[in-house]
């Protein structure tokens, strides 16, 4: 049995991770890490474990998890995974961190954007993406993993093709994103209350939002060149689910739709968690959520010379949580969908 400890067990994403790994037939979580609800039940917590749960939550004692557990997963804020992290640590377990503390390997980036000092940097080039379908090898002999973030996910894997085929003008690249509002945390904030969110749409972090610099990155390396993109991300009045809509310039324009469909084919028949939905048939967030699957599709428009990239996906599962339980199946050697298999809830 691979062990497993939490720290941040009480937030969504945590809440999410101790789900899907309850149905894990071959773990054991051994440790319910949650500052704000230390000594309490954790099912007092989230009532949907009752009968499931009977363990208290602990503290955030990342020193006392290493000896405990095989595997720590830390769904925190950003700086608190890089200001606990040591050598010994590494040595005794391996981290899936959640927050962004290890995504982007220029630290000055990172700090410029999230606006905190990086408390650890000397993890920062060891550190692997954790984004399966593009860093599997490297993943499987990691013992610190960078789990994505849920935008740059699904925004990645949407485009990510014609990227990599150089079908695109990547610095052309403009991508819509709307989410659910279960993204902003579990924390209590008056921009997230029920009456401030329910009947609206809005648009927020314009030209701003932190996970623009992740998403840059990942594209840069696929592109071979430097890549600056504009992305607005938008709320939604919903729990859970992400859509991406993305438009690009195509560098030629001779290009057939079948051609932009071959390439997709050829990048995600093998992958599990992403489907591919047939001609004409658009993503929808309904269709993947509670499911680590991620639905894309693509549009080409010949009358402006462009392409439409679309994707959905849920925040919670791929954006979070099952990714995060993706990559320690990797790390440890199981098959790559354990415990991610439940097909998606409707309605």
């Amino acid at each position: 049995m691979i062990k497993v400890g939490i720290i941040g067990a009480t937030g969504y994403a945590g809440n999410e991770i101790v789900r899907l790994l309850l149905q894990h037939k071959d773990v054991e979580i051994v440790w319910y890490g949650s500052r704000s609800y230390i000594d309490k039940k954790y099912a007092s917590v989230y009532q949907n474990m009752f009968q499931f749960v009977d363990a208290d939550c602990m503290d955030d004692n990342m020193e006392g998890l290493a000896d405990a557990a095989d595997v720590i997963f830390t769904a925190t804020p950003q700086g608190l995974c890089a200001s606990l992290v040591n050598e010994g640590i590494l040595k005794r377990a391996k981290v899936i961190d959640l927050s962004a503390d290890f995504r982007i390997k220029d630290v000055k980036v990172y700090e410029e954007w999230y606006g905190i000092e990086h408390k650890s940097p000397q993890f920062i080039e060891e550190a692997v993406y954790g984004l399966c379908e593009i860093n599997r090898e490297k993943i499987k002999a990691a013992r610190l993993v960078a789990n994505p973030g849920c935008y740059p996910t699904c925004s990645f894997l949407s485009v990510y093709p014609l990227v990599k085929e150089g079908v695109i003008d990547p610095n052309s690249l403009i991508i819509d994103a709307k989410s659910g509002t279960s993204g902003a945390g579990r924390g209590a904030k008056v921009n997230n209350l029920f009456c401030e969110v329910n009947e609206n749409i809005k648009a927020y972090g314009v030209a701003s939002h932190r996970h623009t610099p992740e998403i840059e990155e990942q594209l840069s390396y696929q592109a071979g060149m430097p890549v600056a993109i504009n992305f607005t991300p938008h709320l939604v009045p919903m729990n859970r689910g992400i859509l991406v809509t993305a438009y690009a310039n195509l560098k030629s324009k001779d290009i057939s739709y079948q051609e932009i469909r071959e390439i997709y084919n050829k990048y995600y028949k093998e992958e599990y968690f992403v489907r591919v939905l047939e001609a004409d048939i658009y993503p929808e967030t309904r269709w993947v959520e509670g499911s680590n699957f991620v639905d894309v599709n693509v549009k080409l428009d010949t009358r402006t010379g462009r392409v439409i990239m679309m994707g959905a996906m849920d925040n919670l599962v791929k954006g979070a949580a099952g990714q995060a339980v993706q990559n320690m199946n990797l790390m440890f050697g199981l098959e790559e969908n354990m415990g991610l298999q439940a097909v998606p809830m409707f309605p």
